[in-house]
Order: C-alpha cells, then structure tokens, then sequence
C-alpha cells in the first residue's frame, strides 16, 4: 500500500471536507491528536480579490468526535493571509471553513451538533457526554447552548399542536425555608413534545406565552389537557375557547381516590367513633380500596368484600369504590 493511498484511507476516516493529514499524535493514555490543513489555494483577497500570500500558521485544537471509541482532538494547521496590494485597506486574515468549526470555536461543527442531539434527544447527561469526549463540562455545556438555542428559537419548531396541554412541576426549593418555586411546562400531547417552560403556576404567564404565539396558532388547538386547576382553566377558556378542555387522567384517578379515602375516615367515625386503628376493618382495607376490581386476584377480593362486610354496615365504602 503507497503511502498516497494510506493518507486517503485517513482523511476518508477523518471525514472532513478538503482537508490533508499532516500527521497523527498516538501518545498512550492521551487523546489522539490529528493534525489538518486545509487543500484550498490559491485565495484571493475578500476586499479586492488580489491572490493573497500565507503570512504564517496557527495550530487550533477542536474537540472531535471520538474514533474507535477514544477521545480524539483535531489540529487545524489554520493559514494567516496577507494582502499584497499596499493600497488594499484589508491587512491579514485567517481562513475559515464553517463545515469544520465555526469561529473562535472550542470544538468541530458535527461534535457540537452530535453533543446536541445526545443531550437533547436521547437525553443524556452533559457530564457522561463530556467523559466520553474526553473534555471539560463547560465545553460541552456551551455547545449545547449554542446548537441548541438555535433550534429552540427557531419559529418553526412548534408547528400546527392540536392537543396542548398545562401542567405544574416543582422546580427548586430556594432560600433558608426552603421554599417551593413552581414552573408550567406546555407540552404538545399529541407527539408528546415539550414546547416551553414559563415561571410560576398562576394563569398569567401562560397566557402571555399563548397571546405571543397569536390568535391564529391558539385557534388550531382542539384539545385542551389540565390538572383540575382554576387557573389553567382561565387560561384555556379565554386564549382557546374553541378547544375541548380534559381532565389529566392521572389528576382524575388521584381525586377519586381522595374523595373515596374521605368517605372511609366519615364512615371509621361514624360507626367506631375513632380514627383508625390497626385492627379496624376499615383501616386494614386501605391499600386494597385503592386498587381497581380488575386489578385484585381472587384472595384479595375476598379480603376487601369481608372487611367491607365488617366495617361498611350501610355500604356506602363499597359504592364509592365500585364507582372508582
């Protein structure tokens, strides 16, 4: 094999575009190191296109995607130019090649956009993609801000949602108390899409997000999700009152078997005249009320119809759970 064909196998390997291997540092126990340089020449000058001399070399290590599992830095041999023309107002420049890196960069192009994806769609941690790299946190984190701040404040992203959905989460306990800061997350229901994240969860600042995006876009929503909340209810019944509001599933489930905990405790009162002790049919049948008729096998079906035998004279537990 010519040593042509075997610097050809290498770039062909490297996968950039118009590049040549300078050489390869294969230091045990490090990164390996590929030095590149770019094939293009002759240039001209950006300001009046006279072929410009090379006035020196800087090396650039990028941080690149890792080759046969080991993390690789790559080298670009970057070519300083001049200008020969006294009279050019345009002194020196350094050539660029955006499908490399961009400017001032700290890594390649296509390992800011595989960062991307892997924090953002496969949702990995920053930190085991900055292990696997071989490279600081903070480099990583800036390229997911940078590739992925574009995707997010691109005007396309959302597309035509039918089915939205509200819904709080706790996000941070701040202070010496401790106190509780909630967020709304809009999320598409339909292909299960988070859309944005606004603070609190009163109905103000969904309503802004929505009134932003404009009459249009909120008239194609057609269905509308909620936890039960009031406020969540103002916001779909003003910014989209042509959508069908649903109840959360999960919200609903958790409400009835509230209410039907509610009714247990009125009935424990009624007919012992104490809350519920160890022994009470009604305290040990807790666990099982909450659990659906087709869920209980036939021992815990008998165990639930005995202790409601014994502690619901009047039946209005049972009714309560075959209504659940």
């Amino acid at each position: 094999m010519t040593p042509e064909t075997i610097c050809n196998r290498c770039v062909s390997l490297v996968g950039l575009p118009d590049i040549v291997i300078l050489d390869v540092e294969d230091v045990p126990g490090a990164a390996l190191r590929v030095h590149v340089e770019l094939t293009r020449s002759p240039q001209g000058c950006p300001t009046c296109g006279v072929i410009a001399h090379v006035k020196d070399r800087r090396r650039v290590e990028l941080v690149d995607l890792s080759m046969a599992g080991r993390p690789m830095r790559l080298v670009w041999v970057k070519r300083r130019f001049r200008c020969p023309d006294p009279s050019c107002p345009t002194g020196s420049w350094t050539e660029d090649e955006p499908r490399i890196a961009s400017q001032r960069p700290m890594m390649t192009d296509r390992a800011g956009r595989w960062i991307t994806e892997q924090v953002g769609r496969n949702a990995r941690s920053v930190a085991e993609v900055a292990r696997e790299l071989g490279c600081d946190w903070h480099t990583v984190n800036d390229a997911v801000i940078a590739y992925g701040g574009a995707l997010v404040d691109h005007p396309d992203r959302f597309g035509a949602v039918e089915a939205l959905g509200l819904d709080e989460v706790l996000m941070v306990r701040r202070g010496p108390w401790h106190r509780q800061e909630f967020s709304t997350q809009l999320v598409d229901v339909g292909r299960g899409q988070l859309l944005d994240i606004v603070p609190g969860r009163s109905s103000t600042e969904p309503m802004v997000w929505l009134a932003n995006k404009g009459k249009a876009w909120c008239d194609q929503v057609r269905f509308a999700t909620l936890d039960l909340s009031g406020p969540y209810r103002k916001v779909f019944t003003l910014m989209t009152p042509g959508a069908v509001q649903v109840a959360d599933p999960f919200h609903l489930v958790k409400l009835a078997n509230t209410k039907l905990d509610e009714c247990r405790r009125r009935v424990q009162n009624e007919t012992l005249g104490h809350r519920g002790h160890k022994s009470d049919p009604l305290y040990r049948c807790q666990r099982l009320l909450t659990k659906a008729k087709e869920r209980l096998d036939e021992k815990g079906h008998e165990k639930l119809t005995g202790l409601l035998r014994a502690g619901d004279p009047h039946g209005d537990v049972a009714t309560m759970w075959q209504a659940n």
